[in-house]
């Protein structure tokens, strides 16, 4: 009998020595080959990102029709086959932006939409390169949130939204925490995930052990969303604050086992007071428990790029106060913070040390890395190879593009429509994009039987529109039609063309209504983009240091060249505007005028005062890319006396002391002489970007 008894307590306690070695595993995220993990015990470990691919899947530009070696997910493949091999325990996630942005994207959702059976092609390479996990950029909504279920294949919840079945889509998690459904209140993705990996750490004897980390996951975007996707979004979804969206799910997530929690925020970094209305709102996430910050949306590298001769930091975001942003070690309040530029060209990384410590995994902030790493990162020259297995995912795609491309509009052009010196007064690629939609809004209000636009018909029609392809993404990102083409050899339009000429596919053509006060800060919120000049100094003085808000620089136009204006760079934000006259007089506070602009600009975009969606007269059905395309195939042929040559703007003259520099493609200076742009006066050096940087003589 005692016998029996002793055997039954060592069962006992045998029981709960398993029962222990459980919880132990639970605690710690999972199952471990190791039931102890020993206190000290260090893990390496390198959070990896992606971010703004949009489609840009291979090394080529289908507007230009030519490769283009500066960009591509198929060469962000062999950085990221690199990362790998130099941090064994590591994550690859996205921050989004990736369905939109190139014609590959445009043939997948609209000339030949993808059914229910087939996979992005985007989406096929990021599964072939074993992401771990994605959120979502602003961009995934221009195309509706039909097509953003099925290739998602995602049920949103989301009243008359239908969504394939067993639709291809994305093998790893993706989540969205900050729009919800209006009728349900609920995320339309998974607000977050936790995903297990099983990782090496080095006791503090030096072995090795295996254990199981549980990476949260959340993401969020701009809530501009609503304006900028009005038409696919209204009365569907609404989009909640980062700040309050982060304090409610970060909690829950470490309740449910988060060891480390990383924000994928598609917004970059603004210093004003906090709003949930923010746009670029990521500083505010770094206090709300979070460990490690993803950034996109601004495509910009942060921190400062370390290759040799590594292009400088971007103005906006060395203006940021040092004590919150720190531009050289990655650290946003303190918190590890990377933005992997755009487009394919660079891997985020972002290299932790945690050890355990107290039962649970703790971040040694001192031995934090983070780096932003382009394709020169080797010597700052040599551009690293395409990883050759990414082509053949998506060649039969690929050549499905190019199809498409090159297929005829039907209209020719004598003369090269670029945006290599749009910010020196060229107008070639812009005149014919204002001068389409000058002649939408005209039909449109002729045609209308709506009494209040019936009284506006007197008003003056006049267009903006910004040169979305000038230099933001690099120096090969320049709008370029028809290079080389004269009147003795017209050259054939085709249908990559007017998305050359008008990037952004996703705007609808709207029209407000605006008094000569409302247009006078227009402009002046315009002429931003332009550093102040002092005339005095003998230092080189960059005429754009930044070009990550270009798409904000609005050029105006009236038919027949009827609006002029000129900008003073030698005076402050906010009173550089002079001379503004229409129809051959000054233009009045009190004059009345009609501008045809897009949705993005017409709802808020772009912070232009008093423009915010209350002056809007037209919503048109119509994309503004469209508007331009059905404009040249009924002009038949454009011409630059007619179309491209109308120069609306001017500076006012000025002679400087020092030289005055303006960034653009290298090898360019041929185009600004046969436009007669004699402020142009020569081409110098390249800088660390690859931009050419161009004299420019302000008193011509």
């Amino acid at each position: 009998m005692h016998k029996k008894m002793r055997l039954t307590a060592l069962t006992v306690l045998a029981a709960l020595a398993v029962s222990a070695a459980v919880t132990a595993c639970s605690s710690n995220g999972g199952s471990n080959l190791e039931v102890v993990i020993p206190e000290g015990t260090v893990l390496k470990l390198a959070l990896l990102e992606t971010t703004d691919i949009h489609q840009n899947v291979l090394s080529y530009d289908y507007y230009g029709l030519k490769a283009d070696t500066s960009l591509g997910l198929e060469r962000t493949a062999t950085l990221i086959k690199g990362a790998r091999q130099e941090n064994p325990n590591n994550l690859l996630l996205d921050d989004g932006d990736v369905i939109q942005g190139t014609l590959l994207g445009d043939y997948q959702a609209v000339a030949a939409p993808l059914t229910c059976s087939g996979t992005l092609a985007v989406h096929k390479v990021m599964n072939a390169l074993q992401y771990d996990g994605a959120g979502m950029g602003n961009h995934e909504f221009n195309y509706g949130l039909d097509f953003l279920s099925q290739i998602t294949n995602t049920d949103f919840g989301v009243p008359g939204v239908q969504k394939g079945s067993n639709c291809g889509a994305p093998n790893f998690p993706l989540v969205l925490s900050n729009v919800v459904g209006v009728a349900s209140g609920k995320p339309i993705f998974n607000p977050y995930a936790l995903i297990a990996k099983q990782f090496g750490a080095t006791k503090p004897d030096g072995s090795t052990m295996n254990v199981a980390l549980n990476v949260g996951i959340i993401s969020f975007v701009p809530p501009q969303i609503m304006d900028w996707d009005q038409k696919n979004l209204a009365g569907k979804v609404m989009v909640n604050g980062v700040q309050e969206t982060a304090l409610k799910y970060v909690p829950e997530m470490r309740s449910k086992g988060a060891d480390l929690v990383v924000a994928l925020s598609h917004g970059g970094l603004d210093a004003a007071p906090y709003s949930p209305k923010m746009e670029n709102g990521s500083l505010y996430l770094a206090g709300t428990g979070i460990d490690a910050l993803m950034l996109g949306h601004a495509h910009l590298i942060f921190p400062q790029a370390r290759e040799a001769g590594a292009p400088a930091i971007d103005a906006s975001l060395s203006a940021l106060p040092s004590t919150l942003v720190d531009t050289s070690k990655g650290l946003v309040n303190g918190i590890p913070a990377v933005m992997a530029q755009s487009w394919g060209r660079r891997l985020g990384i972002i290299k932790m040390v945690l050890k355990y410590q107290g039962g649970k995994w703790v971040v040694q902030k001192d031995q934090t890395n983070v780096e932003a790493r382009g394709f020169k990162y080797t010597d700052g020259k040599t551009i690293i190879a395409a990883e050759p297995s990414i082509a053949p995912l998506v060649a039969t795609e690929h050549q499905a593009t190019l199809s498409y491309a090159t297929q005829p509009l039907g209209t020719t052009t004598d003369f090269e429509m670029s945006a290599y010196f749009s910010l020196v007064g060229d107008v070639s690629a812009i005149q014919i994009v204002n001068q389409a939609q000058i002649d939408y809004v005209k039909n449109f209000l002729a045609n209308s039987t709506d009494p209040v636009l019936a009284g506006y018909k007197a008003i003056p029609v006049i267009s903006c529109s910004a040169p979305f392809k000038a230099g933001r993404n690099g120096p090969t990102d320049f709008t370029d039609v028809a290079p080389g083409a004269s009147s003795a050899a017209p050259f054939g339009l085709q249908v990559r063309n007017p998305g050359d000429l008008y990037l952004y596919g996703n705007n609808n053509l709207q029209a407000v209504k605006i008094k000569g006060s409302d247009l006078k800060k227009w402009l002046e919120t315009a002429a931003k983009q332009f550093a102040t000049i002092d005339p005095a100094s003998t230092a080189e003085q960059d005429l754009v240091p930044s070009y990550s808000t270009i798409f904000n620089y609005d050029v105006f136009y009236a038919e027949n060249n009827a609006m002029q204006y000129q900008i003073d760079v030698t005076k402050p934000v906010g009173s550089r505007v002079s001379n503004l006259t229409y129809a051959g007089k000054a233009v009045a506070d009190t004059d009345d005028f009609i501008v045809a602009t897009n949705d993005y600009r017409a709802g808020g975009g772009g912070n232009v005062p008093g423009i915010d969606g209350s002056k809007t007269i037209i919503k048109s059905p119509d994309a503004n890319q469209a508007v331009v395309s059905a404009y040249l195939k009924k002009q038949g042929k454009v011409t630059s006396a007619a179309n491209g040559s109308g120069q609306s703007w001017s500076f006012v003259k000025v002679t400087t002391q020092g030289p005055v520099i303006l960034r653009s493609a290298p090898g360019k200076l041929p185009v600004a002489q046969a436009l007669g742009l004699s402020q142009v006066k020569a081409e110098g050096a390249l800088d660390a970007s690859g931009f050419a940087k161009y004299a420019i003589d302000l008193s011509k």
